[in-house]
């Protein structure tokens, strides 16, 4: 698909093959910049982005045009002006690559512009995806996406009562449906094509109109990459970046059973032989109490020192030893910032590795809510070193964690002095460098591979660091905006712009104002996860006042039950593995990446293809005994009753115990999917 300039008489085009898809003309210009006047308010991690633009510059005559070979294909320089007779205000550099895909270059001279807006040409029928890991909508047309990493907020759906409860004291941490930990400036379209700003400022993207898709970017330059290919999984591919930097892989142990997520002290250890007595297939033992708690109205949360409590774990080393010796591994918790009240903030503020106030070399203080804790400066080279090397290196690595939630990341304040680089600007970088100070870690000592870590923060190229996503912290309940629904979604979206591999918090992580979890909310979720790369339970922020995986038999019993069913599909997650490696495809998958000619896949995102061969369609309302499913063009079998279904749409029975999957007629794998209900069955 051959990109290309064509000049008009009054304006250009920008066309990939026969499509245009960047039209400008004087009476309807696609670029524009004006001067920016920001307010941004954080309250505890939630975010408020307003903006005043003033002496707007509608740039509308081309008065200018050089083209210039280059080694790899054709660059042409144009310069717009509001004025024909005008010198150039704007910049517009297009480089066409061998390989058809093409870079825009934007920036102005004129002092103190600061926003660029650009409009991509937009058909009615047109369907649009991506924007990082989004939680409410996988088809974006009709809406605008900040793009701005934050806490995701609690109900996600203002004007209902748990969102305008979380939100009454002006935190706004009720949330909205744009509201994400991992927001990422990249699109693709039903058209065969995909756009990535590669600015890490605040950007938006805005698909509310019928005739254009518009990207606005805070900045006085934008730099926005655009390929094309013939078909969506071809697209997937050129964003995961395969081709320069290997997708990592999940270890074998991560995948061959679930981690079970207990912080109840050394008492997790009994409740976990429970577990495992009655048949759960247990790879991993999860406690992120291991560096102690300390307890706030939010509930049981953690002191954020991170190293062992031995008060809390006596003898850990010891139990981790014994249960690596029975495969079994340990996992921990880390996040990238230090409570004042800990040891190691104060080493890290005698270093000068905290991020200051503007007005004094005192440290900035973040309010997470009933605590304070200091923000490690990764812009300072020496500070990111230290807390890999001293703090995952030798605190968690060394002492023998095989795994950790690298929590955070999406927090940094834009009121606060680093050591090199502006707040406004690193703000959405901040959760890659978090990530990449992880991978750093396990890099320098050789456990790539070996160790697993997960994030629920992100931005544009976390997946070079990240070798796996979490949906974050879900309510926990069946609500649209923010319950188990949602997690599909943010894995089917993470996927496309490059994220292999995405899995929850199996019950839900968030209760509040007395949103509590039920028996139906945790099979279901049982359900659900058994069918992802990563099985891992929670207890989540109020463990007291909700049911657990072993709070009843039969919640014990479901749980072996789908934990064994997890297990079972080992060898069809590796092969997924060996997919994503190749191909850059995710494990989960939107329908429309094998199935790009049936348009009713492009707006499914209640149901995912688990590799090209299991169909997963979850069921994710409450009280519902059935679901409708949409399969593919293609024969499917029903996994639990082995019925022969056709295309097309399907009302399933779905009783809980029995969540509608299918396996494609044909698949190499086809034994192992008929094998499951044997060992759904088994318990």
């Amino acid at each position: 698909m051959t990109a290309r300039f064509e000049a008009k008489d009054d304006g250009f085009d920008l066309l990939l093959g026969d499509r245009v898809i960047l039209r400008h003309r004087v009476d309807s210009p696609a670029i524009r910049i004006a001067k920016g006047n920001p307010t941004v308010t954080m309250v505890r991690g939630n975010f408020r982005m307003a903006d005043a633009p003033s002496e707007e510059r509608v740039l509308r005559y081309m008065v200018s045009r050089k083209d210039r070979p280059t080694s790899s294909g054709l660059d042409v320089e144009i310069g717009l002006a509001d004025w024909a007779g005008s010198p150039a205000q704007l910049n517009v550099q297009f480089g066409f690559e061998a390989d058809d895909s093409l870079t825009l270059n934007i920036d102005t001279p004129l002092a103190g512009y600061d926003r660029i807006w650009v409009d991509f040409l937009a058909e009615t029928n047109e369907h649009v995806w991506g924007g990082g890991e989004q939680m409410s909508y996988l088809d974006l047309r009709g809406r605008r996406f900040p793009i701005w990493t934050s806490e995701p907020g609690v109900g996600r759906e203002p004007g209902t009562p748990l969102s305008d409860a979380m939100s009454a004291d002006g935190s706004f941490a009720g949330g909205d449906y744009w509201t994400t930990n991992y927001p990422e400036p990249t699109f693709l379209s039903s058209r065969n094509y995909a756009v990535r700003v590669g600015n890490i400022e605040h950007s938006i993207l805005d698909f509310t109109e019928a005739d254009r898709h518009r990207v606005e970017v805070w900045s006085d330059e934008a730099n926005i990459y655009i390929i094309a290919a013939d078909n969506p999984a071809a697209l997937v591919r050129m964003l995961s970046g395969i081709e320069h930097t290997p997708m990592l892989a999940l270890p074998d142990w991560a995948i061959g059973g679930a981690i079970v997520g207990l912080k109840d002290g050394a008492n997790s250890f009994a409740r976990l032989e429970k577990i495992i007595a009655a048949g759960a297939a247990v790879s991993g033992l999860w406690c992120e109490d291991w560096v102690g708690v300390r307890q706030t109205s939010f509930g049981r949360r953690l002191f954020w020192d991170w190293q062992w409590n031995a008060e809390r774990y006596p003898d850990l080393p010891a139990r981790i030893a014994e249960l690596k010796a029975r495969d079994i591994r340990f996992l921990g918790y880390v996040n990238p910032y230090l409570a004042v009240d800990g040891p190691q903030y104060a080493e890290a503020a005698r270093l000068g590795y905290l991020a200051r106030k503007l007005d004094s070399d005192e440290p900035y203080a973040v309010d997470f809510g009933e605590f304070d804790a200091g923000v490690v400066d990764f812009t300072n080279d020496d500070a990111a070193e230290w807390f890999s090397e001293e703090i995952i290196g030798k605190q968690m690595l060394d002492f023998g964690l095989d795994g950790w939630m690298a929590d955070f990341g999406e927090y940094l304040p834009v009121d606060l002095r680093l050591h090199n680089g502006d707040p406004m600007r690193e703000h959405n970088e901040w959760p890659v460098h978090w990530a990449n100070a992880n991978w750093r870690a396990l890099k320098s000592r050789g456990r790539l591979g070996d160790v697993l870590f997960f994030m629920r923060a992100g931005f544009t190229h976390s997946n070079r660091f990240c070798p796996l996503l979490w949906a974050g912290d879900q309510s926990v309940d069946f609500s649209r905006h923010d319950g188990i629904g949602t997690v599909i979604t943010a894995a089917l979206s993470a996927g496309l712009v490059g994220n292999a591999y995405s899995h929850s918090d199996v019950g839900g992580y968030t209760s509040l104002h007395g949103n509590i979890r039920t028996e139906e909310l945790m099979q279901r979720w049982y359900e659900l996860g058994a069918f992802t790369p990563v099985m891992r339970t929670h207890e989540g922020n109020r463990p007291d006042d909700n049911l657990q995986i072993d709070s009843t038999p039969e919640l014990l019993a479901g749980f072996a039950r789908w934990s064994r069913v997890h297990a079972a599909l080992a060898p069809w997650v590796r092969h997924l593995c060996d997919e994503a490696t190749a191909t850059g495809l995710p494990a989960q998958r939107a329908l429309f990446l094998h199935y790009p000619d049936g348009r009713e896949t492009f707006t499914i995102q209640d149901q995912y293809l688990y590799g090209a061969d299991l169909m997963v369609a979850p069921v994710i309302e409450e009280n519902a005994v059935a679901r409708k499913v949409y399969l593919p063009a293609d024969d499917w079998v029903h996994v639990w009753s082995g019925k022969r279904f056709g295309s097309g749409w399907h009302k399933v029975d779905a009783p809980i115990g029995s969540p509608p999957v299918f396996w494609r007629e044909g698949s190499e794998y086809a034994s192992l999917f008929a094998g499951l209900v044997e060992i759904r069955d088994s318990i």
